[in-house]
């Protein structure tokens, strides 16, 4: 039954789970449905692992929740791995796509800054994305729908036609700080970019030096048979956000950056309250 109380933004299905085992759901009469979305590439490692659970369950135990304020040293274990695994040299932990995607936009405007280039914050995006819910990723998200009623829209993205180099070049000004991409995009109904067009946009950054912002938050972590989706491309991303499957289950983004991109982060540039708190980070090691 839904509650009267719950906002109805979803209009979910009557289904209920009570438990889940690998790739099964269980509802409270013991029916058994095969879970084919994954809590929205979310579960990547099924219902249930028992890693994971013990993981949590002794972290619970020990200690839930200190802020930022303080040393979290698995963080720091994370941020290692997260950085062996790809181009980044610096981590910021989030609780959401959205979160990260934002983190990320922020991290673009932010080195622009830093280099004495303020005026260079526009985004460039493209038809088909999706980056997340929050007013500034409907703005950067090119579906109109997503945003009626809700105005005004933040201003700073413009939105090119997919995998159409012309008019990605003709949108490029002195006032573009970032592309952001999705190596393959999800919401916008599974869409791939050709090999030799993201070529050619890696091109186009180098030449106009913008950077380059890979939104990973579906397509990272192990999702497209490697690691991060920009592998196997020409994409050298200077940031990248993640999230979803990077928790298993638990609510965990991440911003990552190369470290000269990373230089404008500074103390009180950015923060989070439950961003990267003890019980995620054993979610996410």
């Amino acid at each position: 039954m839904f509650s009267e109380n719950l906002m109805q933004t979803y209009a979910s299905s009557k289904l209920s789970f009570e438990k889940g085992s690998g790739t099964w759901l269980f509802t409270k009469s013991g029916e058994a449905y095969l879970d084919f979305a994954s809590g929205i590439a979310v579960n990547i490692l099924g219902h249930g692992h028992h890693h994971l659970v013990s993981e949590l369950q002794l972290q619970v135990s020990n200690l839930l929740h200190t802020s930022n304020l303080y040393n979290i040293e698995q963080q720091k274990k994370l941020a290692e791995r997260l950085c062996g695994l790809s181009f980044a040299e610096k981590v910021f932990f989030c609780n959401s796509g959205a979160e990260a995607n934002e983190g990320a936009i922020k991290v673009a405007r932010r080195y622009m800054h830093s280099i004495g280039q303020p005026k260079r914050n526009i985004i460039i995006c493209f038809q088909g994305c999706f980056h997340g819910r929050t007013l500034a990723m409907l703005a950067a998200t090119s579906k109109k729908e997503n945003r009626v009623g809700f105005g005004p829209i933040p201003k700073g993205f413009r939105h090119v036609p997919f995998a159409d180099i012309c008019a990605l070049e003709d949108n490029i000004d002195d006032e573009v700080a970032a592309i952001l991409i999705e190596p393959i995009q999800g919401e916008g109904g599974v869409n791939s970019f050709p090999l030799d067009y993201l070529e050619k946009v890696q091109n186009i950054a180098d030449k106009y030096r913008l950077l380059i912002i890979s939104d990973e938050v579906q397509t990272g972590m192990g999702r497209l048979g490697r690691m991060f989706g920009y592998q196997g491309t020409a994409l050298r991303p200077d940031i990248m956000a993640l999230a979803k499957g990077i928790g298993g289950g638990g609510p965990l983004g991440a911003v990552l950056a190369t470290k000269e991109v990373a230089k404008g982060m500074t103390p009180g540039s950015h923060g989070s309250t439950f961003g990267g708190n003890p019980l995620v980070m054993a979610a996410g090691n």
